[in-house]
């Protein structure tokens, strides 16, 4: 039988941690940074857990 192939996009934008939960990172920390203050870049930089139904979803994706 040919081995399950994991998504490369999902590879890419989420991750898994030691206890199994899925972070990602938020959206807006890019570019058009001049106007944001330093306070929002703090709170952007953060990563954030995916909600259960997603993190189920993205957890099939890569083959987990």
């Amino acid at each position: 039988m040919p081995k399950m192939k994991s998504h490369s996009g999902t590879k890419k934008r989420f991750r898994i941690t030691g206890t199994g939960k899925v972070m990602r990172e938020q959206a807006g920390g890019r570019h058009l940074l001049e106007h944001k203050s330093s306070k929002k870049m703090r709170s952007i930089a953060n990563d954030v857990e995916l909600s259960k139904p997603d993190a189920k979803r993205v957890k099939k994706l890569l083959g987990k």
